[in-house]
């Protein structure tokens, strides 16, 4: 093992974004969270 190596290891995937992948259907399901949000809170009476 070389020092560049040994000061660098390699990264490992912990489920955050990735950058490949249906870029529509997060963007979707985003907006669809925001709106069942306001749904929840508007019924509770908090706005």
């Amino acid at each position: 093992m070389t020092a560049s190596t040994a000061a660098a290891p390699a990264r490992t995937r912990t489920g955050g974004p990735r950058e490949d992948g249906p870029k529509i259907f997060e963007h979707v399901m985003g907006w669809t969270f925001v709106v069942v949000l306001a749904m929840l809170v508007a019924q509770i009476g908090l706005i």
